[in-house]
């Protein structure tokens, strides 16, 4: 009787279960799933918040606005009867503690306030949007830059001319290779 050469299917099995384990391990430890992924899919978390905001005042003719400041964000929504922005959510969504937000209106750098205290919700309630997305489908002109707050960190670029939704760019520093 002849004896057959070769792998059985469990052996196989396993060394594809070992390589897969020591692949996933080069993966997490490269550092590809770091600030610099994290930072991306906050930008893609605005651009999409700012899209699905633009829709929604459209459909349910509403203005809503974005609250910003350099550590968080938050979506207002216009009530003509009070005649003031009252606040969507509770809280804002706050950024990683190594990101930073900066926001240019018509071109112009505008600097952001800090975040209002908890015990500041008269200051809160009277606030503001620095962003605009109107029941017409227009936006406000802006340039929103999202950055790590080191120095040679990844800096991503949301833009828009008042009629198109933003989307994601990464934007090279001065100085820097690429």
């Amino acid at each position: 009787m002849r004896r057959s050469r070769g792998f059985t299917l469990i052996e196989l099995l396993v060394v594809l279960v070992i390589l897969g384990s020591l692949v996933g391990l080069a993966v997490l430890s490269s550092g590809i799933a770091g600030p610099a992924r994290e930072l991306s899919n906050e930008a893609e978390r605005l651009t999409g918040l700012i899209g699905v905001l633009a829709d929604e005042a459209v459909l349910d003719n509403h203005e809503y606005g974005l609250l910003l400041s350099p550590e968080a964000y938050q979506v207002l929504r216009y009530d003509e009867i009070k005649g003031k922005w009252l606040a969507v959510d509770k809280a804002p969504h706050r950024l990683p503690s190594w990101a930073v937000l900066s926001f240019e209106l018509d071109g112009e750098a505008l600097s952001l306030p800090a975040p209002a205290a908890a015990d500041d919700d008269k200051k809160a309630k009277t606030a503001v949007p620095q962003l605009l997305i109107l029941s017409s489908g227009e936006l406000s002109p802006f340039r929103l830059r999202l950055a790590e707050r080191r120095k040679d960190g990844l800096q991503l670029q949301m833009s828009s001319d008042g009629f198109r939704l933003p989307k994601v760019e990464v934007e090279l520093l001065k100085g820097r290779p690429g």
